[in-house]
């Protein structure tokens, strides 16, 4: 089913005449494009909305740039334009559905709430293409960075080179993280200081672009403790076990929850019983960081196919990538094929992954 089925069948099934989309992930799922100029906002600064056509609503300021630069996926798709000293896009977007019974997932009005969540699962193939290149390109500047990093590096120093090398590709990073040998074993989010990593380094990034999100962490080891190759070979059992409980749920149609109980458990195996209660297990991916994250009786469906990405950490290490779900096969997007791997078999069934390996510590 494509984008316009999914919206048609929500207007039908809610009884609306047409439905709005403010907010970046939104925008981006349905057009291809950025509405964004001030990160610090809700809602971007055009809406794309459907009423069985797609409309692009934009200021004045912003429509030419939005109608020319923006929307590359909704070719010959017009922008509707609003003095922007006249009103709010909010208020624009009320203004075009007096007469409407509509929705929107920003505040507007007389306009009943939308979650776009559900409409972007599964993806569709043009956005499994698109999330393809995305891995691809996140993981070459991520271990790009970690194969020159040093122990009298700072944190901050790394997330400057890693914020760079995404910049420079057009990939926005919400999240960058650089945690050395004593932050990262004493936090789970190990946001830069100007600590030196010292003995190993555990860097993270989420990174956006076009508005779908690719997750994952890499590991480089200089002098370190002996502890850290069990430990991430632990957490990187933990990642397959709930890669694989994640491709049975979707065929099973199983919940988050039934996931999380197969993380839950893999932890108990590899004998880091307790550790999930330290740091969230990551869930879904795609037009958000996560979709959803996986809790204890999490009722969300697992669908496919769709991106996963799992983050299990054991205190000082951490498995994470961006994995492409279907009922037949595991495509973990987030990488490269240059960086060392080590094969992890799954804890509670017969199922096994190549996983990145600790830069230094190649088995």
């Amino acid at each position: 089913m494509d984008k316009r089925d999914r919206l048609e069948r929500h207007l039908e099934v809610r009884d609306l005449d047409s439905i709005w989309f403010a907010r970046p992930n939104a925008f981006a799922w349905l057009t291809g494009g950025s509405n964004v100029v001030d990160r610090e906002g809700d809602a971007g600064v055009a809406a794309v909305g459907f009423d069985g056509e797609i409309r692009v609503l934009a200021d004045t300021i912003e429509a030419d740039r939005i109608e020319t630069e923006e929307l590359p996926d909704l070719e010959g798709v017009s922008v509707e334009r609003f003095p922007w000293y006249e009103s709010s896009l909010a208020e624009a977007i009320g203004d075009r559905t007096e007469s409407e019974r509509a929705a929107a997932d920003i505040d507007v009005p007389g306009l009943e709430w939308v979650d776009p969540t559900e409409l972007r699962q599964p993806l569709t193939e043009r956005d499994r293409e698109r999330y393809r290149e995305l891995g691809r390109e996140t993981a070459t500047v991520l271990e790009s960075v970690c194969r020159e990093l040093e122990p009298g590096d700072t944190e901050r120093e790394v997330v400057s080179a890693l914020r760079v090398g995404l910049s420079a590709r057009g990939i926005e990073s919400p999240v960058a993280l650089a945690g050395g040998s004593e932050r990262a074993q004493r936090y789970r989010h190990y946001t830069p200081t100007e600590a030196e990593l010292g003995d190993y380094a555990l860097v993270s990034a989420t990174a956006e672009r076009g508005g779908l999100h690719a997750s994952c962490t890499r590991a480089v080891a200089f002098d370190p403790p002996n502890w850290l190759a069990d430990r991430h070979r632990a957490a990187a059992r933990v990642e397959t076990t709930a890669l694989a409980a994640t491709q049975e749920a979707a065929t099973n149609g199983g919940t988050a929850g039934d996931v999380f109980d197969a993380i839950r458990e893999a932890y108990a195996g590899v004998g880091h019983d307790g550790e999930w209660e330290r740091h969230h297990q990551g869930g879904a991916a795609g037009f958000a960081g996560r979709e959803w994250i996986a809790t204890p009786d999490h009722g969300a469906s697992v669908r496919s196919p769709m991106a996963y990405a799992w983050n299990p950490t054991v205190q000082g290490a951490k498995s994470e990538d961006t994995a492409l779900v279907t009922d037949t096969e595991i495509e973990v997007l987030t990488e490269t094929g240059e960086w060392p791997t080590l094969t992890v078999s799954a804890v509670d069934r017969s199922f096994e992954l190549e996983r990145p390996a600790v830069l230094g510590l190649e088995e």
